[in-house]
């Protein structure tokens, strides 16, 4: 036989479980701004109905329902949808550092342009020609020296131009190391307190949220992968126990980095991506150092997927292949340094051909170097040549102060193929070309795979954010039904009260 009070208690329930469903209600309109927070919800489930099973049970007529009770709270997320952010996340990282590294770099390069050394190598043939006419005028010995120191500063420039932001790529590099260092330690933290909770049957939602939103963060720099692990004792079977991250290496190999509340440390190699002898050294690697059950290992360059941001950086700033270095900066500093040396060499071979500018006497000299050093950043006019411009040799024959020949052959050099059968301004249009087919390039992946995270964006966004219209409407619906369950309450009372104070009153 059922409860007289059981009216009451199917509406208590009924009352709190809707106060519930508002309660949440209001968090999640709340957190409508918050960053990386996903919509809740009460998952409401009928209560056992009356009577119960077995053979001590009553019999009735029916199976008479006891009312509701708020089963879980559980967010709102698709875990398809997070996996396929992160992919495109990781691949934007990437695109986007290298944009930024090319675009440095044509910055600093300038062409074309009426100031870069285009210009300046330009300027220089021109000046040479005009010393062919009048080898003899000071003034155009003088302008001669000026645009060939030009041609030099030119060089010197971009050369510690470019180191300098190849070394600022190198301080960045260790601040995104640091960054994972942060993040992996902050999931780890976040697993501890998660396995904390689950067991005792509650779903810690808020927890999920900034673990997902740190995940997001970290795939941006490295390739990763996730999975689950359970925390037993009474978690519910929609909790998401503690994540598993992997650093994913190739097809098939992966670094288990987090296991529980187990993370490892991430340091780079040599010194934090800096050579002690040379600050813009190549960087061999990176190495997780082991952390419980987080295994870590070593990391080389070439064995890390084409992606992430701290790839692109390590792509930019250089690295260390098997004796060979590689990188977008190194490489072109090398180029550079190859242009300045087969510049110098062919310059100074012919002008100690020439004589210099025969002195009061009728005498002159064989022509010394013109430019001293090596490399981009080395090379500058001499000293001796500067100080006393009679020193150009621009004569071809000893003695003659009107022979220009010679001035005329440094002139040409300008059409000689010094560098893979290319002369030394087509082979800096071929790099300069070269740069901006691929800047162009990473900027058309940046903006395609842009596009594909902000689609990918919308459609979590529909999933898991919180509209405010929707939960305006849930509101209402939880309101009335809160209304409603009070109301029977009521009724119940009043049937009560007729049944306690109204009978046995017979006859009064």
């Amino acid at each position: 036989m059922m409860s007289t009070f059981m009216g009451l208690e199917t509406s208590k329930r009924g009352l709190f479980t809707q106060q519930t469903a508002l309660y949440t209600t209001g968090h999640n309109i709340s957190n409508a701004n918050t960053l990386g927070y996903s919509r809740q919800r009460v998952n409401m489930e009928a209560t056992a109905g009356f009577p119960g099973v077995g053979l001590s049970a009553g019999t009735m007529p029916g199976f008479l329902g006891t009312g509701v009770q708020a089963g879980s709270i559980q967010r709102i997320r698709d875990g398809f949808v997070d996996q396929q952010y992160r992919q495109e996340s990781n691949k934007l990282g990437y695109w986007e550092s290298r944009t930024n590294a090319i675009s440095q770099m044509e910055d600093v390069m300038n062409e074309p342009s009426a100031y870069g050394l285009q210009k300046s190598l330009s300027e220089f043939w021109q000046s040479l020609q005009d010393l062919a006419v009048n080898p003899e005028n000071g003034g155009a010995r003088a302008v001669a020296v000026q645009r060939g120191g030009a041609v030099a500063d030119s060089f010197n420039h971009m050369h510690k131009s470019l180191s300098e932001i190849q070394t600022n790529l190198g301080k960045e590099i260790g601040i995104a190391t640091g960054e994972v260092n942060s993040i992996l330690k902050q999931i780890g933290d976040l697993n501890r307190q998660i396995s904390e909770v689950e067991p005792n049957g509650y779903m810690p939602n808020d927890l999920y949220d900034v673990r997902d939103m740190l995940l997001d963060q970290l795939s941006a720099i490295l390739p990763i992968e996730t999975s689950y692990e359970k925390s037993g004792g009474r978690a519910l079977d929609i909790a998401e126990g503690s994540v598993t991250v992997k650093i994913k290496l190739g097809v098939g190999d992966s670094i288990t980095v987090v296991s529980g509340k187990d993370y490892a440390t991430m340091s780079t190699t040599p010194n934090d991506g800096v050579n002690t002898k040379d600050p813009n050294g190549p960087i061999e690697g990176f190495e997780f150092t082991e952390a419980g059950k987080a295994t870590g290992g070593e990391v080389t360059v070439e064995n890390m997927n084409n992606s992430g941001k701290i790839k692109s950086l390590v792509d930019s700033f250089g690295y260390d292949d098997g004796g060979e270095i590689k990188g977008l900066y190194p490489e072109m500093l090398a180029k550079l340094d190859k242009m300045a040396d087969a510049f110098v060499a062919e310059f100074n071979k012919i002008h100690a051909t020439g004589f210099t500018l025969p002195d009061k006497d009728g005498n002159s000299e064989p022509g010394g170097e013109f430019y001293t050093g090596t490399g981009a950043s080395g090379i500058k006019v001499n000293q001796e040549i500067i100080d006393d411009r009679g020193l150009i040799a621009a004569s071809s024959a000893d003695g003659e102060i009107g022979n220009g020949k010679l001035a005329l052959e440094l002139g040409n050099m300008q059409f000689k193929p010094l560098i893979d059968g290319s002369t030394i301004q087509t082979y800096y249009s071929g790099v300069i070309g070269q740069l901006g087919v691929e800047g162009q390039q990473a900027e058309r992946l940046t903006f395609n795979t842009a596009t594909l995270l902000g689609a990918v964006e919308h459609r979590r966004a529909s999933i898991s954010s919180v509209s405010l219209d929707e939960e305006m409407t849930d509101m209402i619906r939880f309101q009335q039904a809160y209304n409603a369950s009070a109301r029977m309450i009521t009724v119940v009372d009043e049937t009560l009260d007729k049944i306690i104070n109204g009978m046995g009153r017979v006859g009064m």
